[in-house]
């Protein structure tokens, strides 16, 4: 069983910047592929970024390419996005993911775990 509690949400101007912060437990967070997904009002999730087991792969929404980038560290079970440039349609309740098999993905269905969320607001 793992459990992930995401932090570092909050609210900031459009063009400002936020880390969020996902803690795991349990001893396989290491061969876990990772990811973070949002959810905006009346919306469907959608994929922000994922990165593999190792950290040496890493994958990005279009919406959000060379605005965000996702990390892990492995000795401390946790993995992190910095977002920069944010815009106002950033804004949505931001979940963090686990994915028992070590493949990227795109697909929510596909992961195995998830956060509790914590909200990202981006005012204009």
């Amino acid at each position: 069983q793992v459990q992930l509690v995401e932090s570092g949400g909050g609210l900031v101007q459009a063009g400002g910047s936020l880390r969020l912060s996902c803690a795991a437990s349990g001893r396989d967070f290491g061969s876990y592929a990772m990811a973070w997904f949002r959810q905006a009002p009346g919306k469907e999730r959608e994929f922000v970024a994922a990165i593999s087991w190792s950290g040496s792969d890493a994958d990005y929404a279009d919406s959000v390419k060379d605005r965000f980038t996702i990390n892990r560290d492995n000795a401390r079970n946790t993995v992190v996005l910095q977002m920069n440039s944010l815009r106002p349609e950033d804004t949505a309740v931001y979940y963090c993911n686990a994915k028992v098999s070590r493949g990227l993905s795109f697909k929510p269905l596909k992961y195995d775990y998830w956060g509790q969320g914590t909200q990202v607001t981006v005012s204009s």
